[in-house]
């Protein structure tokens, strides 16, 4: 059996509580992550995914609680196992989902106890989604630092 070194090892079956637990991980550190992009398109594919299984389903829209240039706005709540998640709605959402109103701030999600690293690899390995490395600092044409030379007062620069 060869294993794929790019490919990070799980030892956890996916099953519907470990894909929502790693999907919780994943949100919870996109919200403060300095390049929360690939995370969120991890957590919109493995939820996309799962619905589309019958693994995960959309219950309802709910009012943004960050709307985007201060207009109202929805998002789609979906329950996989015991957790809930936003997502941005598509079109039919709006026709085939009932609009719950605001946000229940009450209601929390339960607790998680992977690291992120194992959550990243159990949803990679789920959604086949692989995060690409950014680009080395080996380019040619990206100017390296030089120390600024100070002269004495008085002195010309060559």
């Amino acid at each position: 059996m060869s294993h794929d070194k790019n490919r990070p090892r799980i030892n956890f079956d996916l099953t519907i509580e470990n894909l929502a637990q790693a999907v919780f991980i994943v949100n919870r550190h996109a919200k403060t992550a300095p390049n929360p992009k690939f995370l969120y398109k991890l957590k919109h594919e493995s939820l996309k995914k799962l619905i589309d299984e019958g693994k995960a389903k959309k219950i309802g829209l709910h009012f943004s609680e960050n709307p985007h240039n201060s207009q109202q706005q929805s998002d789609v709540l979906v329950e996989c196992g015991r957790y809930t998640f936003h997502i941005p709605p598509i079109r039919v959402d709006f026709t085939e989902l009932p609009h719950l109103g605001k946000l229940d701030g009450r209601v929390r999600n339960p607790k998680a106890t992977l690291s992120l690293n194992q959550a990243k690899a159990i949803l990679q390995s789920y959604t086949g989604i692989s995060e690409s490395k950014p680009p080395s600092n080996n380019n040619r044409n990206q100017r390296t630092y030089q120390k600024p030379i100070f002269k004495k007062l008085g002195e010309r620069y060559s």
